[in-house]
């Protein structure tokens, strides 16, 4: 019986970051805490992750206790990219069934998750349809939205420039 009790429920434990390390946002991409704040918000204290993105600079200030609501995780290890390059290699969904509306919010919907598997499947979609059909001014926008969230996170997590990165990306299309 004495065993149990040393037994911790890995849920419970909140995910911290300190000042300098690197994080993905969703939506948003790899950023950089820049510092830990405390600040009065109606009355209260709380302390804020100042997050800055790599990609536009824009700072996003994280509640330290909403970590997990919005999703803020740190960036993949290396060994995680075969991964998600297996799922780029992957066919594409069938969806020409659906209505672009119906389509776009899915993918908006997947972007959002900050999954890099989710981004990764919306990249592959657009990416193989692309190569199909002419793309329309939404369409495009996504491909490019995913792509940099792809672009950057792999880079990072591979310690190779974007450029390369890139290049490294689209030979899985070969």
């Amino acid at each position: 019986m004495g065993e149990k009790t040393k037994v911790k429920k890995v849920t419970s434990t909140k995910k911290e970051f300190s000042k300098g390390d690197l994080a993905v946002y969703p939506a948003h991409g790899v950023g950089y805490i820049e510092s830990i704040e405390r600040k009065e918000i109606n009355g209260d204290f709380m302390n804020f992750y100042m997050m800055k993105i790599v990609e536009n600079g824009m700072v996003i200030m994280i509640p330290t206790s909403n970590v997990e609501s919005v999703g803020l995780r740190d960036v993949i290890p290396e060994t995680e990219v075969p991964e998600v390059y297996k799922v780029m290699q992957e066919k594409a969904q069938g969806a020409d069934n659906q209505t672009w509306n119906r389509r776009y919010r899915e993918y908006m919907d997947k972007i959002k998750t900050g999954s890099i598997y989710d981004v990764a499947e919306v990249f592959r979609d657009l990416f193989q349809l692309k190569l199909e059909k002419d793309l329309s001014f939404g369409e495009r926008k996504l491909l490019d939205t995913a792509q940099n969230l792809l672009v950057q996170e792999l880079s990072t997590a591979k310690d190779i420039d974007e450029k390369a990165m890139m290049q490294e990306i689209e030979s899985l299309f070969d």
